[in-house]
């Protein structure tokens, strides 16, 4: 149950972070202007909060181990909302983070 609380919670940090930063990149780039750029803005403040949550309270590790939910999160992402299609070594390449994230986090300890 505990992981699964967890990875709920890298998903909803990933929606913020990676919701947000498009949101700017829409606002700024795509010249849609302050209001895209504001909703973003208060998108990745939420993200910020979301990590407090997680079980485990060590910083380093938590943050680690969403490095890889971002990246995998990230293409999902672009493939969803821009129409990215990734290639082979994207999708390689998301696996082995998502492997990494999962040893970051879930490997068994002794503490």
């Amino acid at each position: 149950m505990l992981v699964a609380r967890s990875i709920a919670l890298f998903v909803v940090a990933a929606l913020f972070e990676i919701g947000g930063a498009w949101l700017v990149w829409q606002g700024a780039r795509e010249h849609r202007g302050w209001l895209w750029i504001g909703a973003g803005v208060i998108a990745l403040g939420l993200y910020g909060f979301v990590a407090t949550f997680q079980p485990d309270a060590h910083f380093g590790r938590i943050l680690a181990a969403y490095g890889g939910i971002f990246v995998a999160g990230s293409i999902a992402w672009g493939m969803v909302a821009d129409g990215y299609r990734p290639d082979r070594f994207d999708v390689i390449g998301a696996l082995v983070c998502l492997a990494g994230m999962a040893v970051i986090m879930y490997a068994p300890r002794g503490n």
